[in-house]
């Protein structure tokens, strides 16, 4: 359906080319050549743009390599403890990935500072959610309730970030 309007629209704009009768008519810019330059501009904001990428990179993968070891069998539901550590220990190893493609990605549109995007990547995101979590946690604590994390399961969490 949207190839036909795209394949449509550039006919017309094809056909109003071929039938400009004078150099003020082909010197008018309509149709797909106004999108041109927007379409090859970088972002304003390559630094989070790649660090977003590399993010998303990091958890897609994590997310498929669990989700092929539960429909295998290794992860049981009964066993939720497994199913979490997998995921830590995954999302740790994939950080990795995660620097590699949002460091590449940021070189690739013309960024200049390599290493600090590749801080970015491993702290920004992590550490947006570390936080939430943390004070979710405290809230926990603050309520005596049994399902808050202990302090040094935090520790080791940090850690391991």
């Amino acid at each position: 359906m949207v190839a036909m309007v795209l394949l449509r629209s550039l006919h017309r704009d094809i056909m109003r080319y071929n039938q400009a009768e004078s150099a003020e008519d082909i010197q008018e810019d309509f149709g797909w050549k106004l999108v041109h330059g927007d379409v090859f501009r970088p972002p304003t904001h390559i630094m989070l743009l790649s660090v977003s990428a590399g993010t998303g990179v990091q958890i897609c993968i994590m997310t498929l390599i669990s989700l092929v070891f539960a429909c295998l069998g290794f992860l049981s539901p009964p066993n939720r403890g497994a199913l979490m550590t997998t995921v830590l220990v995954l999302y740790v190893f994939l950080g990795m990935v995660s620097g590699y493609v949002s460091a590449r990605l940021y070189k690739t549109m013309g960024g200049l500072r390599w290493k600090s995007n590749v801080l970015t990547t491993a702290f920004l995101f992590p550490g947006i959610v570390f936080v939430i979590f943390f004070f979710l946690n405290l809230v926990l604590w603050y309520n005596h309730s049994a399902a808050a994390i202990p302090f040094t399961t935090l520790l080791a969490l940090l850690c391991l970030w």
